[in-house]
């Protein structure tokens, strides 16, 4: 099977920093941290071209048109923090990098720094010529693996400083010269975190149906679970949540992907799909009571920071070598650190490493993301509302791929919600619903008709009684009208069907 190949690159956790310092709901401090860990990451990674996309006075997505070079030295000094106006308005490429579309730098922002930017520029193009140079050597006086040893370079290098097109080019150029159906699926895998890193969600699309071809024709069980997870997060991206759930659900047991994200991560994208999409049948079994989610989200304090830190297995082969780590972790842990308030895992490490994740420095809890499980499933609908207004200001609002969906998720949870009650009752009274959820008459009036008028909700409300009538679907009689109506348009093709058949016969008599 052998370990994944170009799996290093691209650093998904650089794209969630950037949403950091563009999204207006992220506190100063996150926003600051991002800004640190992306100019440190640009001169670490001499990231030339990357730094030309973000911060370039004309052609920069984070800077506002027109700004000169007046931050000069060090990009992590304070000029280059000083930018009075908001973004240049971006292109819909460039949107998808940034959390809205014309959003405003605040206090914190990526200046330009000229002298900077022609010393990255320099060592890119060193750093090219030894490349260069090793593939023609290995034309000359090696053998095929030697050459594509070299190429893979030049493509992660290209990944590594942040140039989308060569990037591309690159790996294309290697994926024609492979014959290994191995390394094939792992370039595949590594373009689809090239358009993941730059949002472009149709060319992401493009790819996975590419790679599931590939590991349709004989992919190895690594490969395939590896790419399951990909999926299940790109449906996420785009709102097919009924389809995402399954994928991610079913990648928690044998998750190995920590390129793509982090298990902690994987689990939050896992849940937040299963509440919105799974039946309640399956809502119990594979969220409420599941294993691998309970660990986390669930009452006993230990549990959850074992599988934190790697103590739950994520699959045979996943983790192995940081198990010793695991239990000096484990075992360290303090009653307190194992009460219901463990803290979990820092939001802006949503999409890193497992490794990275583990050194973050401030942690969020996950007990928003538990209440709302739990109160959902239980019908405790005042502490639902609760949960769910704190998980769309914790998880959806600083996450890249859910932060353009939260409105949608959160109007979507709330009519779960008034499904779940309403389909229990015949009559419910106005002020006795509007009591349960812990808001007004008037709101509840109001939400709740947006979604009748939508034929979301089989009721009305008869506001003269100030009460909510469930017009309850008869079964039988719409099974009797499926019948006739499938009858109707079996006996019409039978009918034009027998025309055709006389119609021949009289051809050939």
């Amino acid at each position: 099977m052998g370990d994944p190949l170009y799996s290093k690159y691209p650093d998904l956790a650089l794209a969630q920093h950037i949403f950091h310092i563009t999204n207006p709901q992220s506190s100063p401090s996150a926003a600051q941290a991002s800004l640190s860990a992306l100019q440190d990451a640009i001169k670490t990674h001499k990231m030339a071209p990357l730094y030309r996309h973000l911060a370039h006075p004309v052609d920069g997505i984070m800077n506002a048109p027109g700004e000169g070079t007046a931050a000069t030295g060090d990009p992590t000094s304070p000029a280059m923090h000083q930018h009075p106006g908001g973004l240049r308005r971006a292109s819909s490429s460039a949107a998808s990098l940034l959390a809205t579309r014309r959003p405003l730098l605040r206090d914190v922002g990526l200046g330009w720094d000229e002298e900077l930017y022609e010393g990255l520029k320099r060592d890119n193009e060193k750093e090219l010529e030894e490349i260069q140079k090793e593939e023609e050597e290995a034309v000359e006086k090696a053998g095929e693996t030697e050459i594509q040893g070299a190429r893979g370079k030049r493509a992660e290098f290209w990944t590594r400083v942040g140039d989308k097109d060569k990037a591309l080019a690159a790996y294309e150029t290697l994926f024609e010269n492979t014959s290994i159906l191995g390394t094939k699926i792992d370039i595949v895998l590594a373009i689809i975190r090239i358009g993941l890193f730059f949002g472009d969600k149709p060319f992401v699309k493009k790819q996975i149906e590419r790679a599931t071809s590939l590991v349709e024709s004989g992919g190895d069980w690594d490969r395939r679970n590896r790419l399951k997870a990909y999926q299940g997060l790109h449906l996420l991206t785009v709102r097919a949540h009924a389809q995402a759930a399954p994928l991610l659900l079913d990648s928690l047991s044998t998750f190995t992907s920590y390129e793509l994200c982090s298990y902690a991560a994987l689990v939050v994208y896992a849940v937040l799909a299963g509440c919105v999409a799974l039946k309640r049948v399956d809502f119990k079994a594979k969220v409420v009571d599941a294993p691998e989610i309970k660990a986390i989200l669930g009452d006993d304090g230990a549990d959850r920071l074992s599988a934190l830190s790697g103590a739950v297995s994520s699959g045979p082969s996943a983790g192995d070598e940081e198990m010793p780590d695991t239990g000096k972790s484990t075992a360290s842990a303090t009653p307190a650190a194992a009460s219901a308030h463990t803290t979990a895992v820092n939001l802006t490490t949503l999409g890193q490493s497992q490794a990275e994740a583990s050194d973050a420095a401030s942690a969020v809890d996950f007990g928003p993301l538990a209440r709302l499980v739990g109160s959902l499933y239980a019908g405790h609908y005042r502490g639902f509302f609760g949960a769910l207004a704190q998980v769309e200001e914790r998880f959806l609002a600083q996450d890249r791929y859910l932060y353009e969906h939260k409105n949608w998720f959160v109007r979507e949870m709330r009519l779960r919600a008034y499904q779940q009650l309403l389909q229990s009752y015949r009559v419910v009274g106005l002020e006795s619903m509007a009591r349960d959820f812990g808001v007004s008459v008037d709101f509840l009036d109001r939400d709740l008709a947006k979604f009748i008028a939508a034929g979301r909700v089989p009721c009305t409300i008869d506001k003269v009684k100030a009460v909510i009538e469930t017009n309850r679907p008869d079964d039988k009689n719409k099974q009797y009208n499926d019948v006739v109506k499938q009858g109707d348009q079996l006996i019409t093709k039978l009918q034009k069907y027998g025309q055709t058949v006389r119609l021949r016969g009289s051809e050939r008599g």
